[in-house]
């Protein structure tokens, strides 16, 4: 990053990335932005809604039309065809985005594209009759192609330009050269353009020639010129510089440039890590210039969004987005919003773990982590060592979430039928002494999507007994849950006492915050029932679609609140919702409240009905399905959801801060591509709630003889 000047003194960073706004407020005339013109931000959708559907498909462009800000422009990648159309696709090649090899096999070809031999279905051979049976799908394996099949076809750009209409077409010229190369002018079609009166509100391109040929006096001046900057070692082919180099020639950059579209490292750099660093000077030094400033390649990631606009210190003037929805909403319902906002929605955050996206789970990090976050009420699932200590751990089984395996505690895995499927090392196995030697381990849901939790803290923390949780907690949340399960066994089999540990750990802290207990055995919950302070919360294991009227009314008995898994609500098949349940109705009829988990900000644990964003998955469980309260492992979003200015606006609210229809998608699915039917969810019958009485702890409890110590591996 030497060609960048950054800004950093102590903890700037931090400060941009939390402080409270990035706009100034004015009395008069509402918020003033700091932006080039102090008007709010850009939102570019990048052929569309392409997050969702193939880029630049009909489907994705009027998504996006529907479902952004008012303010939305339609971004065209202009390629240019055999017999000189322009079609808006976003590469030279059709082989990764369309089914061509299909329509057209053995009929690929090698051209050299920017000095490299490149194999490939060129646009530049084909007219547009011939590309007429050819079908756009998706091009980026992370996302979805059951709308591979809907045989959406290449748009022309005249047809792209009447959908944007008054919101404004932008055309990305990436390809010019190689175009001319081939006697194909992308100069003349952009001159048949106005003849046919379509406008064009931006024109990017990484080349230098063609923005200073696109500034010549015949240009009408409606047209904003964008010169849009390639990865910092890449060279410009005119100047002979590196992009990177090129950001100390803004002056010149403003002689055929009105602005300038830049990935978002060259703002917010990272280092090997992928830590980020401070913020560079890019913004600033463009803005001094007259230069606008659009960021691209930033993620589908409210924070990640705000980060550049919502940071005290500057604000692009635009993004480039394939998820306007989330762009919209930070711009419009996020930004402006401080830490101590007031929070629209009394919905209850409960942490998973604490704060377990961001550090190991049930760790001293986590919880303060989470209080930091805004959760209301912090979690600790219950363990017991083999000496009666009772701590704070995510399962049973410590080799979910520790070190054990890797240390010479691992000659202690046994299988448990009782507790589990296949083998493990349990908590009532190590001595708490013992325990406390080991390390934490970051939950990774979702490492096999390649997607990993802070691996700089994934050994971080100390692991907590309840007394420790209790001193940490304590005057810093409104309320504590503890969840209790395997009693039976550890009664019955291990002479552990696990209920009454909560109690006793209570009453020696003096505990008089809200205390939550939750089980998915109703005879825990019954153990509890003489306490009045205690809010008895039932979790239900299965997923359901009802519950007849019998079974919640002896839930009803034991308990105050359910915990609901995520597809009770909302049933869902191959990653797309289906419909909705009458669950929480149900529930709630019966004066139960009503709690759902576990939401994530990984894209992957939510269905594509939510645009793979978290903030819409909240909305509709708190909006649209009207629950009391959400689990979640990354507190700081839901908390920050519960902030935003787009909430309880009635008719005004935005369409991206609307709740989702569930099963609305999957209907736009062809029926070559639906997925099988999922299996009927069960409907919750008295048999389902009911188990057997607890026994009395055995008297096994014994304590454990000093163990080697543990060999880290």
């Amino acid at each position: 990053m030497s060609t960048l000047r950054t800004i950093c003194s102590g903890l700037l960073a931090l400060l941009v990335l939390y402080s409270p706004i990035a706009l100034v407020s004015s009395s008069s005339s509402g918020p003033v932005w700091k932006t080039l013109g102090g008007s709010p931000p850009l939102v570019v959708a990048r052929g569309g809604f392409s997050g969702i559907f193939p880029d630049s498909s009909d489907a994705a462009y009027k998504l996006a039309l529907n479902m952004s800000a008012s303010n939305v422009v339609l971004w065209c990648d202009l390629q240019l065809t055999k017999d000189g159309a322009g079609i808006c696709f976003p590469d030279l090649k059709l082989n990764n985005a369309t089914d061509i090899s299909v329509i057209c096999p053995n009929k690929d070809r090698v051209y050299t594209v920017n000095g490299v031999p490149t194999k490939g279905w060129f646009t530049i051979d084909y007219n547009l009759t011939e590309l007429a049976p050819v079908s756009l799908v998706d091009g980026v394996y992370s996302r979805t192609n059951k709308f591979d099949g809907n045989q959406f076809k290449i748009l022309i750009v005249d047809e792209v330009a009447k959908l944007a209409k008054s919101q404004g077409l932008w055309l990305n010229v990436q390809n010019d050269a190689f175009f001319r190369e081939h006697n194909l002018s992308t100069d003349g079609f952009l001159r048949s353009l106005s003849s046919r009166g379509v406008s064009v509100s931006y024109i990017s391109s990484p080349d230098v020639g063609f923005l200073r040929n696109l500034m010549s006096p015949r240009s009408n001046g409606t047209t904003k010129p964008i010169f849009r900057f390639l990865n910092q070692n890449e060279v410009e082919p005119l100047t002979n510089q590196t992009y990177g180099s090129l950001l100390k020639s803004l002056k010149l950059v403003k002689i055929f440039a009105s602005g300038i579209l830049v990935p978002k490292g060259y703002m917010w750099p990272t280092d090997q890590n992928l830590d980020l660093q401070c913020h560079t000077s890019v913004v600033a030094d463009a803005h001094k210039e007259g230069l606008q400033v659009f960021v691209s390649d930033v993620k589908n990631d409210l924070a990640e969004c705000l980060s550049f606009i919502d940071n005290n210190v500057f604000s692009v003037d635009g993004f480039l987005s394939n998820f306007p929805n989330t762009t919209s909403a930070a711009i419009n319902c996020f930004s402006g919003n401080g830490e101590n906002a007031t929070r629209k929605v009394d919905t209850l955050v409960i942490s998973k773990y604490g704060a377990s996206g961001d550090y190991p789970a049930c760790t001293d990090l986590a919880y303060k982590k989470a209080i930091s976050d805004g959760a209301d009420v912090i979690d600790c699932p219950v363990q017991i060592s083999k000496d009666g200590i009772p701590f704070c751990l995510s399962s049973i089984d410590l080799t979910e979430s520790t070190t054990v395996a890797e240390t010479s505690f691992s000659s202690r895995a046994t299988s448990i039928p009782e507790i589990q499927s296949g083998t493990g090392i349990f908590a009532f196995s190590l001595t708490w002494n013992e325990t406390k030697t080991l390390k934490p381990s970051m939950l990774n849901r979702y490492s096999k999507y390649t997607l990993f939790r802070n691996p700089k803290a994934k050994n971080e923390g100390t692991f907590l007994t309840l007394s420790d949780f209790l001193t940490l907690t304590e005057g810093r949340t409104h309320g504590i849950l503890f969840s209790i399960e395997n009693a039976a066994y550890l009664a019955e089999r291990q002479g552990l006492n696990v209920i009454n540990a909560v109690p006793d750990a209570l009453n020696k802290a003096g505990y008089d915050k809200k205390v939550m207990i939750q089980s998915t055995d109703s005879s825990v919950l019954k153990k509890f029932k003489e306490n009045p302070k205690y809010e008895r919360v039932y979790k239900v294991k299965e997923a359901m679609y009802d519950a007849i009227d019998s079974a919640v009314g002896d839930i009803k008995t034991f308990a105050d609140s359910v915990v609901i898994g995520k597809s009770s609500v909302y049933p869902e098949v191959s990653a797309f919702l289906v419909n909705s349940t009458k669950t929480v109705s149900k529930l709630q009829s019966f004066n139960l409240s009503v709690y759902v988990e576990t939401l994530s900000n990984e894209f992957v644990s939510q269905a594509w009905d939510y645009y793979s964003d978290a903030s819409v998955e909240i909305n509709s469980f708190i909006i649209g399905a009207k629950v009391d309260g959400i689990i979640t492992d990354f507190p700081k979003t839901a908390d920050r959801y519960r902030k935003n200015l787009c909430l309880n606006l009635g008719s005004k609210t935005p369409p991206y801060m609307s709740p989702i229809e569930p099963g609305r998608l999957l209907q736009q699915v062809s029926q070559a591509y639906l997925p099988p039917p999922g299996p009927p969810l069960p409907v919750l019958n008295d048999t389902s709630v009911a188990d057997p009485p607890l026994p009395p702890a055995a008297p096994q409890f014994r304590t454990a003889a000093p163990a080697p110590a543990p060999v880290q591996a």
